[in-house]
């Protein structure tokens, strides 16, 4: 079954840590910190792993405010989201936003002065490192930040910070797989839009059904 639960956090961004480099979880993450009414939150964000071949790749980008209506404007605190088109949820795969390139709609390449309408946003890879450092590159101490993923099961915090669907169905997160419950990381700039990071796992495919799971 997909995610237990799936929403958005909308806070002020604190502060932000790396993991230390010793055997502190099987995950490699880099820790937000964001104030809301509630409290303090932790955000533990996947940046790859330290104790396999699992590689990592990410995405930064910028979002239009209206692309991830009625996230946008979500109030500060935790917000969950039904896992659909117009609920504000995430999904690598299907949201405008986020898909690599929607010119691909074409049966031949758009002309270059169409193409532009149309920008290509392909996965990078690389290391824990890089991938520490693209994220942290979007990140600014005092603005408003929204994380989506899974609200912790006990305290106050949000994980599973990346692609929730396409795992193998041999894999021990296959049961997790489902579309529109993806994670991710954006910072509002000073004109309303917002900096983008999305990551997933290098081992998860980048075409699903409609249950999330590879294609």
């Amino acid at each position: 079954m997909p995610l237990s639960h799936y929403g958005v956090l909308a806070g002020t961004l604190t502060s932000h840590v790396r993991d230390t480099p010793d055997d502190q979880g099987r995950w490699y993450h880099v820790n937000l910190q964001l104030s809301a009414p509630q409290g303090s939150y932790r955000c533990a964000v996947d940046v790859d792993s330290k104790q396999s071949q699992v590689g990592v790749q990410w995405k930064v980008l910028t979002v239009a405010r209206s692309a991830i209506a009625p996230a946008g404007d979500a109030i500060p605190g935790y917000h969950d989201l039904v896992t659909a088109p117009t609920t504000g949820a995430l999904d690598h795969i299907r949201h405008p936003a986020l898909v690599d390139n929607p010119g691909c709609l074409f049966v031949v390449a758009p002309p270059p002065w169409l193409a532009g309408l149309f920008p290509r946003r392909p996965w990078q890879t690389g290391s824990n490192i890089d991938a520490s450092v693209a994220l942290e590159s979007i990140l600014v101490i005092g603005r408003r930040t929204l994380v989506w993923g899974e609200p912790f099961d006990v305290g106050l915090g949000v994980h599973n910070v990346h692609q929730n669907q396409g795992d193998p169905l041999d894999s021990q997160w296959a049961s997790e797989n489902g579309i529109w419950q993806d994670g991710g990381v954006m910072v509002e700039r000073p004109d309303g839009s917002f900096d983008a990071f999305v990551s997933k796992f290098s081992s998860q495919a980048s075409k699903t059904d409609d249950a999330g799971h590879p294609a």
